[in-house]
């Protein structure tokens, strides 16, 4: 395929097509890479040799993240409202989750390959299943995912010498049998897409990794996966692995090489970009780069990077995301699982287009290209009133979804009335409702656990006169209400105490912190918490060093805190613990 430019010699509008690349000469004169078609999917051949396939597996091996806690009906919940916003994302693969792991597992994979995984929209995933090289994995990842319009099972066992040597337990030639017949056995199943990792490829030996690669291959395996597990590898290594591996494999000309590169040395994202550069034409990432230990290649970095500069240094390569949608991602990731983003965090990070510097904004008020390579547009992100719509108390529901699609949020129905009534009390109280009110809003009233526990009332008095003192109403999931009194040492502490004294659950907070979203006396306030089960308390499978956090939003810092701590205990009142597999992996 031809690539098309298209040359404008006038600014670029600021909501740029999908797979659109910036091109700047010295003389300001802009080439826009015209959007390409995505290729039609073959599952071990891509028409065009510069795509390059989107392998999401946040809810995968994001979820393995430390604190990302998920209940189980939350993560049937979140799955598919995940799910949906990485199809509106437009990935080529979803990696569900992990079947055998865990009946919560189970029932969410199958869930999305039924829902996100069929006919009826205009771009369908592939829905993926991860499974360890054993039968029973194999079937269960079949079970799961079958029902999907074009599923895949993804087999994995260890390659390296310490792996197989201290975890496996195995030969070299044991571990080559297992993989060789594992491929097969899931092709067996009428599966025609199979994905296979040697796990610790990076830290592999090399004839040994092309050996089991070509026998995995021969076996029927579509997609061969190279993972840099423990993040061992520099970009210059990475690179001239996949290089090697494209030149050396048996049969590699007839699968798709992909990448899986984790963050321990901070290079995932450099890694996965000097992967595809040699020839990997499939990259696995996460959104927010969540996952185990340090995180995953994050999914805006890697799509950004080659979106940016994929014409110039990278042969042309390009993606199918629809790069809209990466600031409304990285918000549902940053809410369900709990795990702040770091304000410098390249892309989706507070920090990313704020310019402080007098120096960068007398350069950005000339001219936006000369601190900005990417425009906040780009990826969802719109703080200008283009719409000219001004919510005030006197706004409706239709201003205020008008004014919440502007900023990438697209809620309906329930959520949007809910998230109506929040709004409506805040601009009786607020001149002008500010774009960061109304996230915090949407991450106070939407991204939320489970009602266990809702708070209706909260009374406060406090100062130097006397002992703080706070009255709680909560009610439950039937609509009882439930009251309680307390003192403590401030009115945080005492709300506190009147909630405990209401759900009678020990618990210990752990981290506690707040941010005011804007400026003025009359900011809306963002609590977060961090609680987990008194020790002595411990039971039903919650073990007392997991961690649950919950979020809270209100102009008032003592309703904001009340709010977060029930959203916390709802998250651990409704955790069930999932059955634990017999033997803990990751690629």
């Amino acid at each position: 395929m031809a690539s098309s430019l298209c040359i404008s010699r006038h600014p670029i509008s600021p909501r740029l097509s999908n797979n659109t690349t910036l091109l700047r000469s010295t003389n300001l004169r802009t080439a826009v890479r015209c959007s390409l078609p995505r290729p039609g999917y073959v599952p071990n051949h891509i028409p065009d040799p510069r795509y390059v396939r989107v392998f999401d597996t946040t809810l995968r091996d994001g979820e393995q993240s430390p604190g990302a806690t998920m209940t189980a009906d939350e993560k049937l919940h979140i799955a598919r409202q995940l799910a949906r916003q990485l199809a509106r994302l437009a990935v080529d693969v979803i990696e569900a989750g992990f079947p055998a792991s865990s009946a919560a597992d189970f029932d969410a994979v199958r869930m999305i390959a039924a829902e996100i995984g069929s006919a009826g929209a205009d771009h369908v995933p592939v829905i993926c299943a991860l499974a360890r090289c054993n039968q029973r994995d194999i079937e269960r990842a079949w079970e799961a995912v079958r029902v999907a319009m074009k599923p895949r099972i993804h087999t994995f066992i260890a390659t390296s010498e310490i792996h197989m040597k201290y975890k496996l337990k195995m030969t070299p030639q044991q571990v080559v049998d297992k993989a060789r017949s594992m491929v097969a056995y899931a092709r067996s199943l009428g599966c025609h897409d199979v994905e296979f990792s040697p796990e610790d490829a990076g830290r592999s030996d090399r004839e040994f990794l092309y050996m089991i690669l070509g026998e995995a291959i021969r076996a029927g395996a579509t997609t061969i996966n190279i993972p840099d597990t423990v993040g061992y590898t520099l970009p210059t290594e990475f690179g001239q692995l996949i290089a090697d591996i494209k030149s050396n494999t048996p049969g590699v000309e007839n699968v798709i090489i992909s990448t899986h590169c984790q963050n321990d040395l901070g290079l995932s994202t450099a890694n996965t970009l000097a992967g595809a550069h040699a020839g990997a034409r499939q990259v696995e990432v996460t959104v927010n780069g969540i996952g185990e230990r340090a995180g995953n290649a994050s999914l805006e970095e890697v799509v950004m990077a080659l979106k940016s500069r994929g014409e110039q240094l990278l042969d042309g390569l390009y993606t199918g995301i629809n790069t809209q949608h990466l600031t409304m991602a990285s918000k549902m990731v940053e809410e369900y699982s709990g795990l702040r983003i770091q304000p410098h965090k390249a892309i989706v990070g507070a920090n990313a287009f704020a310019h402080q510097s007098g120096i960068h904004q007398d350069g950005m008020l000339k001219h936006k290209n000369t601190y900005e390579i990417i425009s906040p547009e780009e990826i969802g992100l719109v703080r200008s009133n283009e719409s000219g719509i001004v919510l005030g108390k006197l706004s409706g529901r239709h201003a205020l979804k008008a004014k919440m699609l502007e900023l990438g949020y697209d809620i309906d129905g329930k959520e949007l009335d809910g998230l109506f009534t929040r709004f409506k009390t805040v601009a009786r109280n607020k001149k002008g409702i500010t774009d960061n009110d109304l996230i915090a809003l949407v991450s106070d009233e939407i991204f939320q656990s489970q009602v266990v526990w809702k708070l209706i009332d909260i009374q406060v008095t406090c100062g130097t006169l006397s002992l703080s003192t706070a009255t709680i109403k909560l009610a439950n999931v039937n609509g009882e209400e439930h009251m309680a009194c307390s003192v403590g040492t401030g009115p945080v502490d005492a709300a506190y105490k009147a909630v405990d004294l209401i759900v009678k659950v020990p618990v210990v907070l752990v981290e506690y912190s707040m941010n005011a979203v804007a400026e003025g006396i009359d900011a809306t306030a963002t609590t977060r918490v961090l609680i987990r089960r008194d020790d002595a308390a411990a039971s039903n499978g919650v073990a007392a060093s997991r961690a649950f956090s919950g979020t809270g939003a209100a102009m008032d810092i003592v309703v904001s805190s009340a709010r977060a701590y029930i959203g916390a205990l709802n998250k651990m009142l409704g955790f069930q613990a999932p059955a634990k597999s017999e033997t803990t992996n990751q690629l």
